[in-house]
Parts: structure tokens; C-alpha cells; sequence
């Protein structure tokens, strides 16, 4: 899970593998394979950041090779 911040300031905690897509208009709009959308205050470079870290963590870029 990465941690993310929702507009209201409350700390978010997402599955990356759930994200479809990022749209940055003019906040940063998340939205998951569900289709639900959550809009949060990071730069879309910061939830990059976060996936990539996440994915290191668990060792997921060795599957990818």
C-alpha cells in the first residue's frame, strides 16, 4: 500500500496494483480498476515516487525482468 493525502488532509492508504490511470486537472485524480476515483494532493511525479518504492520493497521489478 502507498499512502496518499486526500484534499481534506486525511492520510490515504492505496493499492498501486488498483490504479488505471492519473489525471492531473488541476488536482490529481486517481482512479482504480473499480472505477472509483480519489482525488489527492500529491504531484503525480510523488505517487510515481511511491509505486516504484513500493514495487522495490516487494521485490516486484525482479518478476519483470
Amino acid at each position: 500500500m502507498i499512502e496518499v493525502t486526500r484534499l481534506n488532509g486525511k492520510k490515504y492508504w492505496i493499492n498501486p496494483h488498483q490504479i488505471e490511470s492519473m489525471e492531473n486537472n488541476p488536482d490529481l485524480t486517481l482512479t482504480l480498476l473499480s472505477g472509483k476515483k480519489v482525488v489527492v494532493m500529491e504531484k503525480p511525479e510523488q505517487v510515481v515516487d511511491k509505486i516504484v518504492e513500493y514495487r522495490r520493497r516487494i521485490g516486484g521489478f525482479h518478476q519483470e525482468l
